[in-house]
């Protein structure tokens, strides 16, 4: 699809893009319909930053660092949808760990969009970051400021969930390094059952979002952590879990499709920083190495639900 033609590139201009990571996920899992497959975002205040250097006598696009492909083949594919010599340099960088479950490859995705649209003066609205992502690979929702439901195969939004207030999340890793196109090649045999479970558990989300009830969205964020166990097994979720009961946490998260695993406390607990360092100190006895991050809210965003499409179910 070629940008309209009124549209021309700002001459030698450099744009930059920003775009959150997430501490895993709150929800994932797959829907009791065709195309099921969904996540529910944890964004956090950790940042993937690209700048493009706009230069139309480059005659191409070149990424640092090199090992960028994904970033590089969407600038390019940008470039080509834009009127007019669109060379020049790409460079990335970015505070979130790569192949941990944290969306670090999404969230250089999307701040790579934002910044070569910026610097060729195209729009790059968040339905036109979803088509051009989704030839590229599954996609977590970090393209809205926002806790969103995203059907991450697809590259689709599926509905926004609102805002929170802070949380302390409180992280381990479990090493090594995930890639997310390989992970989702892999065939996910949900039951009818666990179809149904969550969707439930969907729905109980999309009512505790809007209502701050941090209490509930750690309940569900632990029953899908354990659901996940049979598709990528964390040997630490139940010491985890362990932990989170000793200091009074809400809840654990864990990048489903990742290594990292996290306590959820809430910030504005008077007594979060004594929970916090309880759980580090227990976290590090664990696991040797803990992060914490802090999860992002969105104050004004408004709830955008949709319900689980169930009329391709037999009766």
């Amino acid at each position: 699809m070629q940008a309209p033609r009124d549209v021309t590139p700002v001459q030698g201009t450099t744009g930059v893009g920003t775009a959150f990571g997430t501490f895993g996920e709150l929800l994932q899992g797959a829907l009791p319909e065709e195309g099921g497959d969904f996540l529910v975002t944890l964004p956090v205040a950790r940042w993937s930053m690209a700048t493009f250097r706009h230069d139309p006598g480059a005659g191409r696009i070149t990424v640092r660092p090199a090992h960028k492909t994904k970033a590089l083949r969407l600038a390019r594919t940008i470039a080509e949808e834009t009127p007019g010599p669109a060379g020049g340099a790409l460079t990335v960088s970015s505070v979130i760990p790569e192949g941990k479950g944290l969306a670090s490859s999404s969230a250089d995705l999307v701040a790579t969009a934002r910044a070569v649209a910026n610097a060729l003066n195209v729009p790059m609205p968040p339905a036109r970051i979803e088509r051009l992502l989704a030839p590229i690979e599954p996609t977590d929702g970090v393209l809205y400021p926002a806790i969103v439901a995203f059907h991450h195969r697809a590259v689709r939004l599926r509905a926004v969930l609102g805002s929170l207030p802070a949380m302390t999340v409180v992280g381990v890793d479990e090493g090594g390094a995930v890639d997310t196109v390989d992970f989702n090649r892999v065939p996910k045999s949900y039951s009818t059952a666990e179809g149904w479970e969550y969707a439930r558990l969907l729905g109980r989300l999309t009512s505790a979002i809007p209502r701050h009830d941090l209490a509930e969205v750690g309940r569900v964020a632990t029953r899908s952590a354990l659901m996940n166990q049979s598709l990528r097994y964390k040997r630490s979720l139940e010491p985890m879990l362990e932990i989170c009961r000793d200091v009074g946490g809400l809840g654990v998260a864990v990048g489903h499709s990742g290594t990292t695993l996290g306590v959820l406390l809430d910030s504005r607990d008077p007594s979060c920083t004594r929970r916090a360092t309880a759980a580090s100190r227990a976290c590090a006895d664990l696991a040797g190495n803990v992060a914490v991050y802090r999860t992002l809210s969105f104050p004004g965003v408004p709830a955008r639900p949709v319900a689980p499409d169930t009329s391709l179910l037999p009766a």
